[in-house]
């Protein structure tokens, strides 16, 4: 789940991270009553999920007398298909110099990955590919937890001067310490500013938490916004299903991860292309099929493949379920089923006694498709 930046900030003032007075309002009122309560230059920040705010026009300075001006520029303006509904009003801070620091998930690594960079306020991918030597990484192994060592590693590597080092060193540990404890893949503040007077103040916040964790914050579901969420995926989610869109035109419905990507992977090679990654699980509830079927019918498709593998499910309960979804949902496309597995020859039976052709082999289910997807 992405946070937006009012919501990383309050993160990170929990955890003891100086982050500048600021409030998030949504209304024109709420400007004209706090403008005057956060010093001579204000910043005013749209908070949308999607990169580029500034460039698109949704962060502007502003003096208080002209706060409510600027803001009601920002407030609903359009940035790349996303409405702005909340703008953060924050003082503005007296920059000296940037820096950058940044935590994530680094599966690669088996670890989590702490990030520091002199090159803070621009994209760290784009300091990776100038300058990749201006880039300090250190990997952490979770179950040690950050060292001191490792806190000098980044605080020296960062090229921090002398006497922001202790400022430094508290800014990354109180940063893991906010990765860590709300479960988070990416924590990161950019730009770290250094104020005119010496101070450390995190300029920004994105956050990203991982959804696998949300059994351990029931406090999430408050702060999810889900105007900048795919609406099929949500759908998918409530109903107990793993959907994620692709850019293709054969709907795949599948029951497990693996076998899934697997799917994908022999339609890619046989010239296919895959519209979706979809997992059913182990259920054979016929409920879960309909839904199934209502999210895959939302987009245009060419063809659908059914690739069950009966394990512990069994494949007659299955064909139930796919039987169900077909009488309530009208679907005027070439649909392939494959099923294997347990009980499969009575799912192959109700299935061909409702009208439809089904075969067990993958390889043959999916040339089959490719074929009618593409009108060969």
């Amino acid at each position: 789940m992405k946070l937006h930046e009012y919501q990383g900030s309050e993160l990170f003032s929990q955890a003891g991270i100086p982050t500048g007075a600021g409030h998030v309002v949504t209304t024109i009122e709420e400007v004209e009553k706090l403008k005057d309560s956060l010093g001579d230059l204000l910043v005013i920040k749209a908070q949308v999920h999607v990169g580029g705010r500034g460039k698109a026009g949704g962060v502007k300075l502003a003096k208080p007398e002209n706060a409510v001006e600027v803001a009601s520029k920002i407030l609903g303006m359009d940035i790349k298909g996303l409405t702005v509904k909340k703008i953060l009003v924050k003082e503005a801070i007296d920059i000296d110099k940037e820096y950058y620091l940044g935590v994530i998930q680094d599966r690669a690594n088996r670890g989590v990955t702490f990030m520091a960079s002199v090159m803070g306020g621009v994209d760290i991918e784009e300091v990776a590919v100038t300058h990749p030597d201006k880039i300090i990484k250190v990997t952490i192994d979770p179950s040690l937890g950050l060292q001191e060592f490792q806190v000098r590693e980044i605080v020296f590597g960062a090229e921090f001067p002398v006497e922001l080092r202790t400022q430094a060193s508290d800014f990354v540990r109180k940063l893991y310490k906010v990765f860590m404890e709300n479960d988070c893949t990416l924590a990161e503040i950019n730009p770290l500013v250094v104020t005119k007077n010496g101070q450390l103040i995190a300029a920004d916040a994105k956050v990203e938490t991982d959804d696998n964790a949300d059994f351990r914050h029931p406090e999430w579901e408050d702060m999810r916004d889900l105007d900048g969420s795919d609406k099929l995926e949500l759908d998918a989610k409530k109903a107990g299903l793993s959907y994620v869109e692709l850019d293709g035109d054969i709907g795949c419905v599948v029951n497990g991860a693996g076998l899934a990507m697997a799917t994908m992977d022999v339609i890619k090679y046989n010239g296919g292309k895959p519209a979706n990654f979809l997992d059913i699980g182990g259920s054979s509830n016929p409920d879960k099929v309909v839904t199934a079927m209502n999210i895959l019918m939302a987009k245009p498709l060419k063809a659908i493949l059914f690739n069950i593998f009966g394990g512990i499910t069994r494949c007659d309960d299955v064909a139930r379920g796919l039987i169900t979804a077909f009488e309530k949902i009208k679907v005027d496309i070439p649909v392939v089923i494959r099923l294997t597995g347990t009980n499969e020859e009575v799912a192959r039976d109700l299935l061909e006694k409702a009208g439809y052709k089904v075969g067990s082999s993958m390889d043959e289910a999916i040339k089959e498709v490719v074929a009618l997807a593409n009108n060969r």
